[in-house]
């Protein structure tokens, strides 16, 4: 398969068909029920039609691209939990234990992890043969002493994310769901979050894997100097990512864009898909028609991102774990939605009375009456 570039993949989006959106809402609106009654599953299933050009579309394949690395803003002790745990926790994804694995098994979605950047070697762990390793680099560089990667670095990673996706398209998948795995990636998450929406650095962080209220105040700290250091230019994505960013957002955006060339739904995860997304909207703002907000995370700045991306998310489980795991969830609704388009009946077809020909609303005993009987 021929790799796509960023540009190409740029160039190549178009946005989702507002012809087969109207086309799904008078579908739906025939259905027998009253109108919009399944309500955000009905705006579900037009925004899947407008995106697969289909006025019953489908999600039978569905995979969620976990994409995992190190983030050399860890040396300053902004998580709770040591650098290895990344390694731990790809090892868990390997296994089948982790609760992406379990919640994807439940929507029927595959996982592929991604070493987009992991310090270690981990191409030995046990299940490493389902492994897709990319490694830019062993981890990004601490962006509290100067930018995180190069702008080279930046375009492979997004090119990685891109081709992933392209990939999973060719593999027949239907849905994807963008999914994160490495210890520190709050704070460039937040970093990114900042410089993007231009909002306060303690506005946009959170306390990621449970920092206590010091561990809070450095972290707040590390940011803004961080920011100050680098000077990341809101205007132009590519920069931001290098300076503030990491290679598992640079692979979730990278894979967003290449959902949204292939013209198929995306579901974004948490707190550091949502960065990712951010990216991929500063790079090709069209590429929001092929985003599914999937849920609010319990990370404070979560809220602000969809806002500034303009989506209100589907989900509210004070999930913050990341991995793709309220993506998956969020799969069940996609697979909802296609089936409130392609198996309910229409009036005529099940027989039932239509509110458009009705003329008394009903007995006293709350029978309809249809014009025919008055």
């Amino acid at each position: 398969m021929e790799k796509l570039t960023l540009a190409q993949t740029i160039d190549g989006i178009e946005p989702a068909s507002k012809e087969y959106e109207e086309l799904a809402r008078k579908q739906i609106e025939d259905i027998a029920m009253p109108p919009w009654a399944l309500g955000k599953l009905c705006d579900l299933a037009v925004t899947l039609a407008g995106i697969e050009r289909k006025v019953k579309p489908t999600v039978d394949k569905k995979i969620i691209l976990t994409m995992a690395a190190d983030h050399g803003v860890a040396e300053d002790g902004v998580s709770a939990f040591p650098q290895e745990v990344t390694v731990q926790m790809a090892q868990n994804i390997l296994l089948g234990g982790a609760g992406v694995n379990v919640l994807g098994r439940a929507a029927g979605a595959e996982v592929r992890l991604t070493d987009m950047g992991i310090k270690e070697d981990i191409s030995g762990l046990p299940g490493a043969e389902n492994l897709n390793i990319v490694k830019i680099a062993p981890g990004s560089e601490n962006m509290h002493t100067g930018p995180a990667m190069t702008r080279e670095q930046a375009v492979a990673a997004l090119e990685a994310g891109i081709n992933i996706a392209n990939q999973a398209v060719a593999d027949g998948a239907q849905l994807l769901g963008t999914g994160d795995l490495g210890i520190g990636n709050t704070t460039p998450s937040a970093a990114i979050l900042s410089v993007m929406a231009d909002i306060p650095v303690a506005e946009a962080t959170g306390r990621g894997t449970g920092v206590d209220d010091e561990g809070l105040r450095a972290k707040i700290r590390v940011i803004e100097e961080s920011i100050e250091l680098n000077k990341p230019d809101k205007n132009d994505a590519v920069d931001v990512l290098s300076k503030v960013g990491g290679y598992d957002i640079a692979g979730i955006a990278g894979s967003i864009l290449g959902a949204a060339y292939n013209r198929v739904p995306i579901f974004i995860d948490g707190f550091i898909s949502t960065a990712g997304a951010l990216i991929a909207l500063g790079l090709c703002p069209t590429a929001a028609d092929y985003m599914l907000p999937s849920h609010r995370s319990q990370e404070p700045g979560h809220d602000r991102m969809w806002k500034a991306i303009g989506k209100e998310p589907l989900l509210d489980l004070n999930f913050r774990l990341g991995e793709g795991t309220g993506g998956a969830v969020a799969m069940h609704l996609a697979e909802c939605a296609c089936r409130i388009a392609n198996d309910m009946l229409t009036f005529s077809d099940a027989g039932v009375t239509n509110a458009d020909s009705v003329t008394v609303d009903t007995f006293a005993d709350g029978q309809q009456l249809n014009e025919k009987d008055a």
